[in-house]
């Protein structure tokens, strides 16, 4: 069968590889949508986790698992030979930073593993985050010269930024707009096609290279504001200053201000991770640094260090040292109502006291213990926990937490995210 003579009904089997954050929400949207699913994960735990319907991404609850796993229609598998004759592939694996070089390693092994799999009239996606020319450059020849066909003529090939903000009740997958590109025209239709089943609204641009900057864009622009409000929070309070005061008085300017907030760092995949892809592939193809980015970098980076060295200077002033100190700290993901340790900077806070002698304890209510490293110990918030505490520290503003009892019976706490007050009380 030809690309033109393959039709819409024909087209309803989806192939998702990797089943995290980005792949599983995916995965479950197509199955509500009338695919057929397939996910590929390399974990045998979340496999057979999606089997039992324990959903472990919390934009996925159990009920919604369930109703797709009774559907018949997804099945989970770390078997790549089950893929055979799909229509759509979906390539959402991790794109992480070894040693600050990117590490495309996990896009390789999807794309080596689909390719055999190919079949004319199939559409393969990548939405995995990376560099510019990584669509058409690395996967294409992987998937031409495993499959014997070619990208364009035989099948077809795009990538789409992926746009997954976990823990944010207003904005998912259905109703954020999707970025999507094609190595050529017929490629951008099939995957318009496809985009259109699952979400509200798709943005077309011109080539994969544009989409893959896209996203490198959005966080990059995230990232460089961060790290400038991080900046200015570093020195607001020796000035005498209120930062999140006067970040809120700027809100109530109409126009030319975007409000940042700081924190004790960023985490997660995205920031601190895409800038370096962009900088990297700037480097190493243009001979030029992005000095925005490696400013943004160094300040970013810098503020765990940061928070330890005012709960140092706080406990100072208390006659305690941070070593043989209880210090209670709230939160280990990396932003709020979500329990993704991924780069969180609240983990390098957790680690860096360790290493200064602090008997630390954490209480995280979204993260699975299973991900909890085991040097890190966990507790429950208590008014026991709290009132035993040296020093409660707020890394992440769950709103789980109980901030009026923190401030009820801290008898000192330091709060990155200003969400208490109190005369016990210090903000970042």
């Amino acid at each position: 069968m030809s690309l033109r003579q393959k039709s819409d009904a024909d087209r309803r089997r989806l192939i998702v590889v990797g089943l995290g954050y980005v792949g599983l929400p995916m995965a479950v949207r197509a199955v509500e949508a009338g695919y057929s699913v397939v996910g590929v994960d390399t974990d045998e735990l979340r496999v057979k986790r999606l089997g039992a319907c324990d959903s472990y991404i919390e934009g996925v609850d159990d009920a919604r698992l369930m109703a797709v796993v009774d559907s018949g229609r997804f099945h989970g598998t770390t078997d790549y030979d089950v893929i055979d004759g799909f229509d759509v592939c979906v390539i959402t694996v991790p794109t992480p930073l070894r040693e600050d070089v990117p590490d495309l390693s996990f896009v390789e092994c999807a794309g080596r593993s689909i390719a055999p799999r190919i079949t004319p009239g199939a559409t393969v996606i990548l939405e995995s985050t990376t560099y510019p020319g990584t669509t058409e450059s690395l996967l294409r020849p992987l998937l031409e010269s495993g499959s014997g066909l070619k990208a364009g003529a035989d099948f077809h090939l795009g990538y789409s930024p992926e746009r997954i903000d976990p823990g944010n009740p207003d904005w998912h997958l259905e109703n954020t707009p999707k970025v999507i590109s094609g190595i050529d025209s017929a490629s951008l239709r099939s995957i318009e096609r496809f985009y259109g089943d699952i979400v509200e609204r798709t943005v077309p641009v011109n080539s994969c290279r544009t989409a893959e900057l896209t996203k490198l864009l959005e966080n990059t622009y995230r990232h460089v504001n961060i790290a400038m409000i991080n900046e200015m929070a570093m020195v607001a309070r020796q000035l005498g200053a209120d930062i999140w005061q006067a970040i809120e008085a700027a809100s109530t300017k109409p126009f030319g201000f975007m409000p940042f907030r700081p924190g004790p760092g960023v985490g997660g995949h995205c920031l601190p991770v895409d800038p370096s892809y962009l900088s990297w592939q700037v480097k190493r193809l243009l001979r030029q640094d992005l000095r925005f980015i490696t400013l943004a970098n160094e300040i970013n980076d810098h503020m765990p260090a940061h928070v330890v060295g005012r709960i140092t200077r706080g406990l100072n002033e208390r006659g305690k040292s941070v070593k043989g100190s209880r210090v209670l700290q709230l939160g280990l993901a990396y932003k709020k109502n979500t329990g993704d340790i991924r780069e969180s900077p609240a983990l390098v806070l957790a680690r860096s006291l360790l290493g200064l002698g602090a008997r630390l304890v954490v209480a995280e209510p979204h993260t699975d213990s299973y991900l909890v490293p085991p040097d890190i110990t966990r507790v429950e918030l208590t008014e026991a926990e709290i009132r035993a505490a040296d020093v409660v520290v707020v890394a992440t503003d769950h709103d789980a937490f109980d901030y009026a009892l923190v401030e009820e019976a801290g008898a000192y706490v330091l709060d990155t995210r200003n969400r208490c007050r109190g005369e016990r009380v210090e903000v970042l």
